[in-house]
């Protein structure tokens, strides 16, 4: 049986990346899904290359934001509006394989879990591969994600029978999406890595991933006010995750 696989896309000013972006969910070798842009009112052109998409495939929906609220309130909003099973996310600008949605759903029936994730490799602008593969491991606790970051918010996968909506709504801080996995791990156990190349990871000049000292800023917020973490094991966990983030892009 071919469950539905809902995939959730945060956009604003997505208007150079957007159209590739869609085609490449339209070559998926699995077909059963449904594609939900959340336009965080984008000022450019990208609602009307989404609905030009739309107005061809049923199975891309857009969904405009009232008002401008950021990423983690653009996927929540696709989280209520997801009708399948399954819950993907993937940001405007990356790309995946053609078979990264067979493959993952082949990998978590086969764990029976709940949270999946897989390995990515970093992209330049183009969106060409750049031969830096991150590998991941093939079960992550809540405890070593602390010290490693590396489930990648375009390569995780969710069985929303296993795991509650409420526990994988976003919240409104930087670097929401690792606070969201660190609550999943939390509240669920863990998850499993599916160590395979399936998705590029655009890293753009100007996006904010690719500002390290505001990075280490993100993170170490998440250590001390979200996680309430004390100054020693914060630290702690911070040397771990700045010598993984390194070995990440060198």
């Amino acid at each position: 049986m071919m469950e539905l696989i809902s995939i959730v896309v945060p956009v604003y000013q997505a208007e150079r990346f957007i159209a590739e972006t869609i085609e490449n969910v339209q070559k998926q070798s699995y077909e059963n899904w449904e594609l939900l842009l959340v336009d965080d009112c984008s000022s450019d052109e990208s609602c009307a290359v989404i609905e030009k998409k739309a107005s061809a495939d049923s199975r891309i929906r857009l969904i405009r934001q009232d008002k401008n609220q950021g990423a983690a309130q653009a996927r929540n909003c696709g989280i209520r509006n997801a009708s399948g099973r399954y819950l993907c996310f993937l940001d405007s600008d990356d790309l995946w394989e053609p078979d990264k949605l067979a493959t993952e759903l082949a990998f978590m029936r086969e764990k029976e879990a709940g949270f999946v994730f897989t390995g990515y490799e970093f992209a330049d602008e183009n969106g060409k591969g750049l031969g830096k593969i991150v590998r991941v491991p093939q079960e992550i606790t809540y405890s070593q994600a602390l010290k490693n970051t590396t489930i990648f918010t375009s390569t995780v996968m969710i069985d929303r029978e296993k795991i509650q909506d409420e526990d994988i709504y976003m919240p409104e801080i930087a670097s929401e999406d690792t606070a969201t996995w660190w609550h999943l791990l939390k509240v669920y156990g863990k998850a499993y890595g599916l160590n395979q190349n399936l998705v590029k990871y655009r890293r753009s000049a100007n996006t904010l991933s690719s500002n390290k000292v505001e990075a280490v800023r993100r993170i170490w917020k998440l250590y001390r006010k979200q996680e309430k973490l004390n100054l020693v094991y914060s630290a702690y966990c911070m040397c771990f995750w700045a010598l993984r983030a390194v070995l990440r892009r060198v």
